[in-house]
């Protein structure tokens, strides 16, 4: 285990946290194309773009408390909406992207002065992976432990450096967390219904995104867990190599990632700060794309992750870990409901024993396991027929919900 939780210093920290967010949206349209228009803000530190001018990207502030995170979601789109209702344009509330005639309409973000590159680095995907593809919108989750559990945890272990004792503890988590990715897949699948333009076939998958269509590089990264300096030069090999332009390029479920600028030299110098989760959906059923229920499920499911035992993450686990998100990622998979059932019962009874208060978020999770009750059988069932029609009903009922400032 990462730390002794019946330790009495350390069990009274288990329960803090710090959370942030990174979600992503298209704007459309009244008729559901793709708006031209140029993004509404250009030097707001929270609403940016990222692949696309159409593109929006919500960057939220750290919180200790899961319930602030949809709280300032709220308030972005307020913000958000005060200047789309201008321009008759709504804020798509799916990972999928909308109706696409061509990618002509998908207009790389456009950087001036010193963020120039940036454009010329978006110019660089759409070559290599086709602009559709980085279309599709999903939620970041940043998580790290409290400064107060980690320092506890550094006192009661064997370590003589804590800079050394966080990376090693982050690099073991993000291990587990990268095996047990698909299971965050399996309970927050929400991209399961896409316009026929979009060229994704039938309707088989309860996560688009996730799937085999979805985000992924050409390849299956392998990297190495044993220290920061072997997991920094297990990306750099790869850079080095052609098959990455940079670190922003590895298309993995979980990245480890310093304070402040993401980059090689930023991680090696600096630590590890955080673990940035990114195989959630937007989810069509809140009106922030996530439900704050699966946020503190994330922060139980990282208690329950720190429990289990070392173990060695080699070459075929970690391709393994990549292929079985892709499998949760499809309707029906009747192994995958299995396994979770099996892992959502060893969870519940760690929680019952360490941590009752969150039998109710567990409870929440399980309820998913009833046919029927999965984000992406709801989501399939009320838009499956007019994703388009429906599609932009969600919007401006949004739109009227939230309203503006």
């Amino acid at each position: 285990m990462l730390f002794d939780i019946n330790n009495k210093s350390i069990k009274k920290y288990l329960s803090e946290a710090e959370f942030g967010i990174e979600r992503e949206g298209l704007r459309v349209n009244t008729d559901g194309t793709l708006a031209q228009s140029p993004h509404p803000f250009k030097d707001n530190k929270n609403i940016d773009r990222d692949f696309c001018e159409n593109q929006v990207e919500f960057i939220g502030d750290v919180f200790t408390d899961p319930e602030q995170i949809n709280i300032q979601l709220l308030e972005f789109q307020k913000l958000l909406n005060k200047e789309l209702i201008k321009r008759n344009e709504f804020l798509w509330p799916f990972s999928n992207p909308p109706k696409i005639s061509g990618e002509d309409e998908i207009p790389v973000a456009k950087y001036h002065g010193v963020l120039k590159n940036k454009s010329l680095y978006r110019k660089y995907l759409a070559g290599k992976y086709g602009k559709k593809k980085m279309l599709f919108s999903g939620i970041h989750l940043n998580f790290s432990f409290s400064a107060k559990l980690l320092e506890s945890a550094f006192l009661q272990s064997e370590t003589d450096d804590f800079a050394d004792f966080k990376n090693n503890l982050y690099l073991r988590l993000s291990k587990r967390l990268t095996q047990y990715a698909w299971l965050i897949v399996y309970l927050t699948a929400a991209s399961t219904v896409a316009d026929i333009t979009v060229g994704t076939g039938s309707n088989i998958y309860s996560s688009i995104r996730c799937s085999k269509l979805g985000y992924w590089n050409f390849f299956t990264p392998i990297l190495d867990y044993t220290s920061l300096k072997g997991y920094v030069g297990s990306i750099q090999k790869y850079i080095d190599d052609g098959n990455l332009k940079s670190v922003s390029e590895l298309y993995y479920p979980v990245r480890l990632k310093p304070r402040g600028e993401n980059s090689l030299e930023s991680l090696s110098q600096n630590g590890i700060n955080h673990l940035e989760i990114r195989v959630i959906d937007v989810n069509p059923l809140s009106e922030t794309g996530i439900f704050t229920e699966d946020i503190k499920f994330i922060h139980l499911l990282m208690l329950y992750l720190a429990s289990l035992s070392e173990f060695d993450f080699n070459d075929t686990l970690q391709i393994k870990a990549i292929n079985d998100i892709k499998s949760a990622s499809v309707f029906g998979n009747e192994e995958t409901h299995k396994k979770a059932v099996q892992v959502l019962d060893d969870i519940k009874e760690f929680t019952e024993k360490n941590f009752p208060k969150y039998t109710d978020i567990l409870n929440y999770q399980c309820n998913k396991l009833i046919s029927g009750n999965s984000y992406a059988e709801i989501v399939s069932k009320r838009f499956g027929d007019d994703y388009m029609k429906k599609g932009l009903e969600l919007a401006g009922e949004y739109q009227r919900s939230v309203g503006y400032v």
